[in-house]
């Protein structure tokens, strides 16, 4: 794709999320008001990782047009301070998270949904709402995994990077339950101690593939060095360039 279309897009997203928070945050639900507030859920989480993902975007392409033949090296270094950070971000953080969430969310929602999301909520989140925090999530970040390159980091910093961030929640779920007495999700207050056990260990596992399922599909779609060239390449090559003299 074009660098234009690819800037128009990614700001429709980032404007997208913005206005999906902006929505959210004006919700007046009991459990916003407990102790942790929104930011006890993954799925708020999530949404905040993934509009400053974007956001980081958006800044990467507006400095991208900005330096572009200026020459300056101090420019073009900060550049790609914030390419590595935006590649960095989306290998991390905007990929692994964002598809466990949806995931996660609709395979408890079509089991029971009064585990993940009870009915109760209908009235205080609208149908759009719910999609956007938890439907549109993947094609957004397959857009831009497709319109843009993405350099990982190495796999062994990638995957102690995903599992801080798991633990590190688990941790937190674990001590709003222990101040409050209750579990962020319904369906933790209907199992044991060794079935948690079970379930957090499984979470950290499966962002641990999914950060790996990333990997993979970034290099399926953008690593061509390994192809041969087909004949009809070189044919158009010869056509272009005439034969050696």
């Amino acid at each position: 794709m074009a660098l234009v279309p690819c800037q128009v897009l990614r700001m429709a997203i980032l404007l997208s999320y913005c206005s999906i928070l902006c929505n959210y945050k004006a919700i007046e639900m009991p459990s916003h008001q407990t102790y942790g507030g929104s930011w006890k859920f993954l799925t708020f989480i999530d949404l905040v990782i993934q509009a400053v993902f974007f956001g980081i975007c958006v800044l990467t392409d507006l400095s991208s047009l900005l330096t572009r033949g200026s020459g300056n090296q101090e420019q073009e270094r900060q550049l790609k301070k914030l390419i590595s950070l935006r590649d960095w971000m989306l290998a991390v953080l905007a990929f692994p998270v964002g598809v466990f969430v949806v995931a996660v969310f609709w395979i408890i929602y079509a089991y029971d949904r009064e585990m993940i999301y009870p009915k109760l909520l209908d009235n205080f989140i609208p149908g759009w709402l719910n999609h956007g925090m938890h439907t549109t999530v993947l094609p957004f970040i397959l857009i831009e995994m497709r319109t843009s390159h993405h350099q990982y980091p190495s796999r062994s910093s990638g995957l102690t990077a995903i599992c801080t961030f798991s633990v590190g929640y688990i941790l937190w779920v674990c001590w709003v339950h222990h101040v409050t007495g209750m579990w962020v999700y319904p369906f933790l207050e209907h199992i044991g101690p060794g079935a948690r056990i079970v379930f957090f260990g499984s979470t950290t596992i499966l962002m641990n593939f999914l950060y790996l399922l990333g990997e993979v599909l970034n290099n399926y779609i953008w690593d061509t060095q390994k192809k041969p060239p087909s004949w009809q390449d070189m044919k158009i090559k010869f056509m272009y360039l005439g034969p050696s003299s």
